[in-house]
């Protein structure tokens, strides 16, 4: 039992890294999409590349979440304090995933983003921190 409970948490810290690796990177993106535009380059490629980007990361992120769910019964089914704190972190980092998917869409049908490069560059950074925030509760649990 051990053994397999052990499997389940390697499965879900290589299915958090890769959801937060396209999390990391579709912000970028989303840069250089605004940025060639604005330079009168084709971007269209990065169209391509957002979209496929972001349907394989929905995928990974549904492992992700499915295995901490999985972890969250067997190992704390009674835990408070740091998981309720981590859960909502991670719930924000959904969020974040969703606003990705809206500019996704946005790029799509209206062939724009409504932000610049620095804007971007900026919210490239909350995944950043929220994953930081996880971390410490994870392994310090202090609360």
């Amino acid at each position: 039992m051990e053994n397999s409970m052990l499997w389940l948490k390697v499965f879900h810290i290589l299915f958090v890294m890769s959801w937060m690796a396209g999390l990391f990177y579709l912000p970028r993106i989303f840069v250089h999409y605004v940025e060639g535009q604005y330079n009168g380059e084709d971007v269209s490629r990065l169209v391509v590349m957002a979209q496929k980007l972001y349907k394989f990361m929905t995928i990974i992120m549904m492992f992700a979440i499915g295995t901490g769910i999985a972890l969250w019964v067997v190992y704390f089914p009674s835990a408070s304090g740091w998981l309720h704190a981590k859960v909502t972190l991670v719930a924000l980092l959904l969020g974040y995933h969703l606003w990705c998917k809206a500019q996704v869409k946005q790029m799509v049908a209206k062939n724009q983003l409504n932000h610049n490069g620095v804007f971007y560059r900026w919210m490239n950074e909350i995944p950043l921190f929220l994953l930081f925030g996880i971390l410490v509760l994870v392994v310090m649990k202090p609360f």
